[in-house]
């Protein structure tokens, strides 16, 4: 149980600060917008490059990775009726997808993986699904959005060829590629890219603690409270339901099974706010999304370990 509190401890600490931040205007008043933009561009690239140049690729191509992979995927496809029928805009509608089932696997799973799980291992798949396959697929589509409420008109080729020009999708297949064929980069070259991926998580967070500043509470908004409360139910209930069901079914042993529901219900990481800042898309959703599932998923995540560890 401490791993749950010193995650949430961790997170509100940071987050606080960014409040303060945002409260006193030390920063001025575009502090938000850049913080997001060095995480996006700087930041997250070098992280995950380094992290997934140092991962065994091999090793999580395993069972928790399908659950993952799947479980994942379909709680982020769940939201898509929901929106389609509500006639949300495109930028709000791919949001509200990736906060269902994007998880905030880094900065809360794996202290919460480390005391709970006894390691960070099971963490592993989590954070590769997430790095080299939502996290490209996401910023992309959000990239093509962006560029059409901009006033341009990307044609075909622009558009799947948005994955080229994303500096995610660059640096999780370059660190794909290092990790399969076993070159590491020198220390020499590692030690720089390690400390611009330092800045990462702490930008990201402080950037969301600045955004909760003179910002409304969550779900006061009456528009968009139908698409917080989906947002909400598939990310804090039904994705840790369908790993439950899908890792009873597949036989995962009591550990892998208790791994898969304590990951899958992990809250909506911050990433998804960073993102919808970056590209000016579904901006208050993401942020009330991660403020409110992470506040429900303490109590649940309790609840997890008690009835399934």
């Amino acid at each position: 149980m401490n791993g749950v509190l010193e995650g949430f401890l961790v997170i509100g600490f940071v987050v606080a600060v960014g409040y303060v931040l945002g409260r006193t205007g030390a920063l001025g008043g575009s502090a938000m917008q850049v913080l997001s933009r060095t995480a996006f561009f700087v930041g997250s690239p070098a992280l995950l490059f380094g992290t997934l140049a140092r991962t065994d690729v091999g090793s999580v191509f395993s069972t928790a990775l399908l659950v993952t992979g799947v479980t994942s995927t379909l709680a982020c496809a769940l939201y898509l009726p929901f929106g389609l029928m509500r006639r949300r805009e495109a930028g709000e509608l791919t949001v509200g997808s990736m906060a269902s089932g994007y998880v905030n696997a880094g900065n809360l799973g794996i202290p919460i993986a480390t005391y709970v799980l006894h390691g960070v291992a099971d963490v592993a798949p989590v954070l590769l699904f997430q790095l080299a396959v939502l996290t490209p697929v996401f910023t992309s589509v959000l990239d093509v959005l962006s560029e059409r409420a901009g006033g341009g008109s990307p044609n075909w080729l622009r558009a799947f060829s948005a994955p080229l020009r994303n500096p995610l999708a660059l640096a999780s297949a370059a660190g794909i590629a290092c990790s399969a064929t076993g070159f590491l980069p020198p220390e020499a070259v590692m030690d720089p890219i390690d400390l611009l991926g330092d800045l990462a998580v702490p930008a990201m967070l402080l950037a969301f603690g600045i955004s909760l500043h003179a910002s409304t509470l969550p779900g006061r908004d009456r528009d968009l409270r139908p698409s917080l409360i989906t947002v909400v139910a598939l990310k804090n209930l039904a994705h840790p339901l369908l790993a439950w069901g899908l890792a009873t079914a597949v036989g995962a042993d009591e550990h892998a099974l208790l791994a898969a529901v304590v990951c899958a219900a992990l809250p909506t990481a911050q990433n998804v706010f960073g993102y919808a800042v970056r590209f000016d898309q579904g901006v208050q959703l993401a942020r009330d999304a991660a403020l409110t599932t992470t506040i429900v998923s303490l109590p649940m995540l309790f609840g997890v370990v008690a009835l399934v560890g």
